[in-house]
């Protein structure tokens, strides 16, 4: 907040069988990498629906957008 810094960070994250975050990958940057670790660091701790295919739980690659933003 103090250095002013504010985007958006792009995450391409695998999610598994059991819908926890495998595999996490920066795929569009926030522009300050201090953001772009903390988006990811996030995103280690996200859980999400599991994905069904077929009547099958499978492992599948999301794209997750963090934002992060100042308010006055």
């Amino acid at each position: 907040r103090e250095l002013g810094e504010q985007g958006v960070v792009r995450l391409k994250v695998l999610v598994d069988e059991q819908g926890r975050p495998r595999d996490i990958e920066v795929a569009r940057s926030s522009g300050y990498p201090r953001l772009d670790q903390q988006a990811v660091q996030a995103m280690t701790k996200a859980r999400f629906q599991p994905h069904i295919e077929e009547g099958e739980v499978r492992p599948v690659w999301v794209m997750a957008p963090l934002t992060f933003n100042l308010e006055d």
